[in-house]
């Protein structure tokens, strides 16, 4: 029998309040959502103007106060304030500095809901800012645009009036600020500002406004302040580590008498940077991500300097794994010997935002598996276990529970499949590529499927409505039979195929109507994933994913798409593309097991996904299209570890089609167009199509092809944002046509949107692709005029 999960909360006897001595413990950031993700529906309910900014601010207020008296409960020592966002921590530091665009119309004062969400979002009549990846995690933040005649100005109190709110709670917390070199460092020169702009110019102008809201924190009564500078490692060069030392040189007679923590997560910080950030003289503390940095740990115990603290993020923060507390006590006992016991801190590698929220509301899980984890709450507990360990009191106990449910995962056979890891090492002789190369594939597809110049597609997913989510939670649990379910999904494929045709779409898909969400659907079908109830976390603004747990050896026991995808194209003679998540994907937006190499886990999944390919194919499907959206997100953060990441993952998605007729066209799909430096990677990936997120930075994209780069497969750069609930005319959409034109042979282009249309309503996806089509329709009729 599997042992009980550890218990949520340390013994009462132990409690914050029954034991006031806390230890030394620390947290990054916690999950902003809620266990029931209360903050996304608050949001939605006020966007959709069903409520109050009153409503939104009671939801808001009441998660923030239960998020730190479960941390004071559990013993957390340093407890972070300002780590909550109504989008993103990024546009709350643009809020705070007064850095909002010239197109918001904002003129001055505190900023408002109304344009802090119209940067976030848009709105009726200009569009949002860009949104990126937080460096390779799943979330997005909101890119600064910045230009050399911006004004800074304390903007948003945001971060006083929280630390203010958690005081009257009597929580003394650590308020957390993004720093304002790493802001800088992920700021973008705003449209039409000179190439030679660097936003770290800016830095004088900014530390103004940083050091009027460090004075209200200190008059206020805080003693400790974190700034999270992430960008340190990266590979910088001189003259951005050179920021840093002025930066917090300039800031030092603002900081006196506070506490200062510079953190810092997701990888080792490279020794000249470790060597930049130990000198700050302002600075008391350092924080490290020490899981996924073990590089770090040999420059800590090469040399730390004498009386600083050492914030040791030895709990996983990423992942949903209970940690190892046995090995995390002797990583932290080796420190304690370099830093000294009253100057080491025990933390979590980086923010909790990015792991899910509470194993408390699992009570689906198998019990076996749940034994196996730990969620935020439960982490925030491990960090405490560890550091009254390290105090000398040890929660034997505890500490059993946690060995013997790591011993139960590494002996279970639910873990291990032979003939899997058999297969998978056998992929390593051969590079998987397809017999012949994209130009003769694409002129063998084009005799036979037949398509006008500038095709039209969209990604796949067409609005999820009400009732379709009805349907699915009402089959999930019974309620109707598999024949009522089969004809309402049925009924939901056939709409969409019929809006398509009318549109005059030339490559239609089936709408996604059965899928919850594109790695979850695959994973249900696939051995060796579990799945969590109420396991969600934020991607952006409100949206949340529940990533699955892959616990185990992946295999595919039976075809997943093939029933409807042969259903839909039995509706329509025109193509109908079949819709897979590709393995990389598959991989990046799941919890991964951590007891084998990450590229050993995708290679699995690769030949899963091959077999489908396959059974698509033999089906009569002739599009198949294999979604890459996170290829890009998962390449290391270091330069040096970028080719060995490129190799295993290009060549993942290469194995699920290389066995593939030269008819049967291939598509994928990416988010997020920052493809510069890898835009090689991309072009090995051979696929016949790519369609790519790109309207929020059109410009990104196109100067890879601007600057030579030969791409001869067939690419759709999105040619608007679905992340927007604005309408785009066939104008703008024309115009993006023909700017890629520019740069893009006529032959090679697709034109479509950004990416799926699931999280939009109808309402408003019908206009957007009347307007589509119709643009593709007029510059054919130009180029065939032209000719």
């Amino acid at each position: 029998a599997a042992p009980p999960p550890p218990p949520r909360c340390s013994p009462p006897s132990l409690s914050a309040s029954a034991h006031p001595g806390k230890m030394a413990s620390h947290i990054v950031g916690y999950p902003r959502m809620g266990p029931k993700r209360e903050l996304k529906f608050a949001l939605e309910s006020f966007w959709d103007g069903k409520s109050s900014a009153e409503d939104l601010e009671k939801v808001a207020t009441d998660l923030r106060a239960s998020i730190w008296k479960q941390m004071a409960d559990a013993g957390i020592k340093y407890i972070p304030s300002n780590t909550f966002s109504y989008y993103d921590q990024v546009l709350d530091t643009t809020a705070m500095l007064g850095a909002v665009p010239d197109r918001y119309s904002w003129t001055g004062g505190e900023i408002n809901l109304s344009t802090y969400f119209s940067m976030a979002r848009g709105n009726a009549t200009v569009p949002a800012m860009e949104m990126t990846k937080w460096f390779d995690t799943n979330y997005h933040f909101i890119v600064p645009e910045l230009a050399p005649s911006t004004k800074f100005s304390y903007s948003s109190h945001k971060a006083i009036n929280e630390y203010k709110e958690a005081k009257a709670l009597g929580v003394d917390t650590v308020p957390v600020l993004v720093g304002p070199v790493s802001y800088l460092l992920l700021s973008k020169a705003a449209k039409g500002v000179e190439k030679s702009f660097s936003p770290l110019s800016l830095l004088s102008s900014i530390l103004p406004v940083y050091k009027e809201v460090i004075a209200e924190l200190k008059a206020a009564g805080a003693s400790w302040i974190q700034f999270d500078e992430p960008t340190l490692v990266k590979d910088l060069e001189s003259h951005q580590l050179s920021a840093f030392s002025a930066a917090y040189a300039e800031l030092e007679s603002a900081l006196s008498g506070l506490n200062v923590l510079v953190e810092t997560y997701f990888a080792d910080v490279p020794a000249d940077s470790y060597k930049t950030l130990t000198s700050l003289s302002s600075v008391t503390a350092y924080g490290f991500d020490l899981e996924r940095g073990t590089k770090t740990l040999e420059l800590v115990k090469s040399g730390f300097p004498a009386g600083k603290y050492l914030f040791a993020g030895v709990v996983d923060g990423r992942n949903i794994w209970a940690d190892d507390l046995a090995a995390s006590l002797a990583t932290l006992q080796s420190l304690e010997a370099v830093v000294g016991k009253d100057k080491l801190v025990v933390s979590t590698s980086c923010s909790l935002m990015h792991t899910a929220v509470d194993l408390v509301n699992e009570t689906k899980l198998d019990d076996e598996i749940k034994s196996w984890l730990a969620f935020a709450a439960q982490k925030v507990v491990e960090v405490n276990a560890l550091a009254k360990a390290l105090a000398g009191q040890k929660d034997e106990a505890y500490f059993a529970a946690n060995a013997a449910a790591l011993a139960s995962r590494r002996s279970s056979p639910r873990v291990t499949n032979e003939e899997v890891q058999k297969a998978a090492t056998a992929l390593k002789g051969s590079d998987h590529r397809r017999a012949t190369t994209v130009s003769a594939r694409l002129d063998a597809q084009q005799k036979k499927l037949n398509l006008p110049v500038l095709p039209t597609t969209t990604i796949g997913s067409f609005p999820q409505t009400v009732e379709l989510r009805r349907v699915r939670r009402e089959y999930k649990a019974k309620k109707i039979s598999e024949e009522e379910y089969t004809n309402a999904i049925k009924e939901e494929i056939s709409k969409v195929v019929k809006i398509q045709e009318e549109l005059d779409i030339d490559v239609l898909v089936h709408g996604e109507p059965e899928r919850n969400d594109m790695v979850e659907y695959f994973g249900e079908q696939l051995s060796g994933f579990t799945f969590t109830a109420n396991g969600w976390v934020q991607s952006y603004g409100s949206r949340c994913v529940k990533p699955p747990i892959i616990y185990g050896d992946v295999s595919r026991p039976n075809p997943m798409t093939v029933f409807w995808s042969k259903m839909a194209q039995s509706m329509t003679a025109r193509p109908m593309k079949g819709m897979l998540t590709g393995p990389v994907t598959i991989l990046n937006w799941s919890f991964v097991r951590n007891d084998q190499p990450r590229f050993e886990t995708c290679y699995q999944i690769a030949l899963a996904i091959k077999k489908e390919v396959e059974d698509l194919e033999a089906g009569g499907i002739q599009v198949i299209q294999i979604d890459e959206a996170a290829l890009r997100e998962g390449l290391p953060l270091r330069k040096s570890e970028h080719a060995f990441y490129l190799d295993w993952a290009v060549h993942s998605f290469r194995i699920t089609n290389c066995g593939v007729q030269d008819t049967t066209q291939i598509h994928t799909h990416m988010c997020y167009s920052n493809f510069n430096d890898i835009i090689q990677s991309i072009i090995n990936m051979d696929a016949d199509v790519i369609t790519i997120e790109n309207s929020r930075s059109d410009e990104k994209l196109l100067s890879v092809f601007r600057e030579g780069v030969v791409y001869g497969a067939g690419i759709g750069p999105g040619v608007y944002d679905i992340h927007s609930p604005r309408i785009p005319s066939k104008e703008e959409i024309a115009d993006r046509v023909n700017k890629m034109l520019a740069v893009l042979d006529t032959n090679i282009l697709w034109v479509n949107p950004d990416c799926g249309l699931k999280t939009r309503k109808y309402a408003e996806v019908k206009p957007a692709l009347t307007n589509m089509v119709e643009a593709a329709k007029q510059i054919r009729a130009e180029l065939a005029k032209a000719q």
